[in-house]
């Protein structure tokens, strides 16, 4: 859907959803609106701070830290839930399409990350042809290091194993922590100068708005 922003796809995929859905669906729907109005919470990282050069992991499994994922100059890192989030998926193919070549020709960098584990990074990248870096954050370093990590609803745990999602297995971790949805325009010092979070899930940062924040960055605009 080139061109197309993420927040009209995710309306046209509310819209297109079954005229009965499923009542398990409800849990989900009960709290995307205890979200909807939610702040961002008060101790997330700001402008200047520095990342830690977490251990991470690729897609295949093989050990690398922050450090070592990032490009020289700029690097666009995109914190998202894992490849069972119907959001993240529209995300990361939005980003694949629209973001990705104009990065490029900045030669900025984009790389995704998220707690689940190696194979569920695999998935994300395989399912929508990703040409960027996918990894996994094993021990949600970079997740706590920024402030933005949050857990589930009771309710929507209990729809999500009822579903066939335990996402105690999912993570690599094993616990149900999950990223706030973040983009964070990090410099090769590792060091945050510009960030967008996202408490409401269903809600995430646009292409345009990143390419509006490397403007500010590089003296473009």
């Amino acid at each position: 859907m080139a061109g197309v922003t993420i927040a009209a796809q995710v309306e046209e995929m509310k819209r297109s959803g079954p005229e009965q859905p499923d009542p398990r669906m409800a849990a989900f729907a009960r709290e995307q609106a205890g979200l909807a109005h939610t702040q961002v919470p008060a101790g997330v990282a700001e402008v200047g701070m520095r990342l830690p050069d977490a251990d991470l992991l690729a897609a295949d499994g093989s050990p690398l830290s922050l450090g070592e994922a990032l490009g020289e100059g700029f690097t666009v890192l995109v914190l998202y839930r894992g490849a069972w989030c119907p959001y993240c998926n529209i995300t990361l193919r939005t980003y694949q399409s629209e973001l990705l070549p104009g990065l490029r020709e900045r030669g900025t960098e984009l790389a995704a990350l998220s707690p689940q584990k190696p194979d569920g990074s695999l998935t994300m990248k395989e399912k929508h042809d990703l040409e960027f870096t996918v990894l996994s954050d094993p021990g949600l370093a970079v997740g706590r290091a920024i402030g933005v990590l949050t857990d589930p609803t009771e309710e929507s745990l209990a729809a999500q194993l009822e579903l066939g999602l335990d996402l105690s297995a999912v993570n690599a971790d094993g616990t149900t922590a999950l990223p706030m949805p973040t983009v964070v325009i990090v410099d090769d010092e590792l060091k945050i100068r510009w960030i967008d979070v996202h408490p409401d899930y269903t809600t995430r940062t646009e292409p345009e708005e990143i390419f509006a924040a490397l403007d500010a960055l590089e003296g473009r605009s």
